[in-house]
């Protein structure tokens, strides 16, 4: 598969996976159940929520057609099937089924599974390209510190 039906491909299937996930969450972040939590002063307007996946999504999807046009193998599928699994979950889990702490359980394996990416996969052709993950990791950190914050203080 080509570079650019590669980055096409990852864009579908990333904001799928956002729209599922926002299917399953029972208006999330502007949900009354939500809003009636002790949330971390920190917490971000409804909005922000969604500007930042989109953007978080942009970049792994761009980062991915880089990893997949350097290597296409069946663990990096597994790998990326698994991260999409935990990202859907994790809405269903926290704002549906209001599991907070299991949640955040799922929250921090995604991370894990991000920084692995960041980590693991440093040929040189993707010394510089494996910096998009950056928002994605900047944004779990946030959204684990408000899953925390709900799990402690609720």
């Amino acid at each position: 598969m080509k570079f650019y039906q590669l980055i096409i491909l990852f864009l579908i299937i990333n904001f799928g996976g956002l729209y599922i996930g926002n299917l399953l969450m029972n208006n999330g972040p502007t949900s009354s159940w939500y809003m009636s939590q002790n949330l971390a002063p920190w917490t971000p307007p409804g909005w922000v929520f969604g500007v930042a996946w989109a953007t978080t999504m942009v970049c792994f999807s761009i980062y991915l057609a880089y990893l997949f046009n350097w290597q296409n193998s069946k663990f990096l599928w597994l790998l990326f099937a698994f991260q999409v699994v935990l990202n859907v979950s994790w809405n269903y889990i926290f704002f549906n089924q209001h599991m907070t702490l299991f949640a955040l359980i799922i929250i921090v394996l995604l991370l894990i599974v991000i920084l692995y990416y960041f980590l693991t996969f440093r040929a040189e052709s993707l010394q510089t390209i494996r910096f998009l993950l950056l928002p994605y990791i900047l944004w779990l950190c946030i959204a684990i510190s408000l899953n925390l914050y709900v799990v402690i203080h609720n």
